[in-house]
């Protein structure tokens, strides 16, 4: 390459501040976890601190608005799931739509969902927990966190005729998988890193992820279709928004810059560990995927609608 050649050629961009990545969530799960291994790994090639905020409540729409009233010039990012294309159904939110009022930057990995029961039940699948829930007088509960688990529970509930059973919103993962244990709530679709390690001492049981395929960190767990419940079929993608109004070089910027990160063997580590696999895709591929998100969800929320 000639000197002018190498002269042309623009210098990536990247912050020239310390970066803050919002995560509208609890501690502890998924998305937290593939959050933190990321921007530390950020944190080294860009030689800026990358910090990590929670800031849980009104189902991810506190910290996602922080993000939207953020100014646009990279340095303030939210990292979110697939939960968000849900919060304009929620009552009482009045039709907000934060999708419409971010950037999509890129998924930075994806990941089956989970059914995950306590270890003191006696079934062994989900087949086994639809019947056990079926008995009668047998009263069971579900916990849910977000949107999308919430639909999920008010759609496995209705379309298995489970008419004694409850549906328990939390407001994270660490706290269902506590009751979980305590054998205070018998099932959740969830993600797979918060419970994983208690599914490994028997205190917690996978008896089905919801991929297209089985999970990695899960390899003897069936998917929902191998069990005979497709309908329950549910990818989740970790994703990187920006405030609308990012200029395309940042946008470009963040998405090298992630492709890098994820190439590092400890986040590599901990996203599997997450029950995820890295995925770096470019804006308009996951801007494609959240709007294929949204009509699926939203074709099931006009079923089963949120209260």
């Amino acid at each position: 390459m000639s000197l002018a050649a190498v002269a042309a050629t623009p210098t990536p961009w990247k912050p020239t501040r310390p970066v803050t990545v919002v995560v509208p969530y609890t501690p502890g799960g998924g998305t937290d976890s593939v959050a933190r291994a990321v921007s530390k790994q950020l944190s080294v090639i860009w030689g800026q601190p990358v910090v990590i905020e929670n800031l849980p409540g009104a189902d991810g729409l506190i910290g996602t608005r922080k993000v939207i009233d953020a100014k646009p010039d990279g340095t303030t990012l939210l990292m979110q799931v697939p939960a968000i294309v849900l919060t304009r159904y929620t009552p009482g939110l009045k039709g907000v739509d934060p999708v419409s009022q971010l950037q999509p930057i890129t998924a930075v990995a994806q990941a089956s969902n989970a059914v995950v029961i306590s270890g003191k039940l006696p079934a062994k699948s989900l087949a086994e927990f639809v019947e056990y829930c079926r008995r009668p007088g047998q009263r069971c509960s579900v916990a849910t966190t977000d949107n999308q688990s919430r639909i999920m529970s008010r759609q496995f509930v209705s379309e298995e005729k489970l008419d004694s059973t409850v549906i328990v919103n939390y407001r994270g993962t660490a706290a269902i998988v506590t009751d979980m244990i305590a054998n205070n709530v018998d099932m959740a679709f969830t993600g797979i890193a918060a419970a994983l390690p208690h599914h490994k001492t028997g205190a917690l049981r996978f008896i089905a992820t919801t991929g297209d395929r089985r999970a990695g960190a899960l390899p003897d767990v069936a998917t929902t279709a191998e069990a005979g419940f497709a309908q329950y079929r549910s990818v989740n993608w970790f994703g990187l928004f920006a405030p609308r109004g990012l200029p395309p070089d940042a946008a470009q910027g963040l998405v090298a810059a992630l492709r890098e990160a994820v190439k590092a063997p400890d986040v590599r580590t901990a996203i599997v560990a997450a029950g995820a696999e890295p995925l770096v895709s470019t804006p308009d591929e996951f801007a494609a995927q959240v709007k294929a998100e949204g009509d699926r969800l939203g074709a099931l929320v006009k079923r089963h609608p949120l209260e």
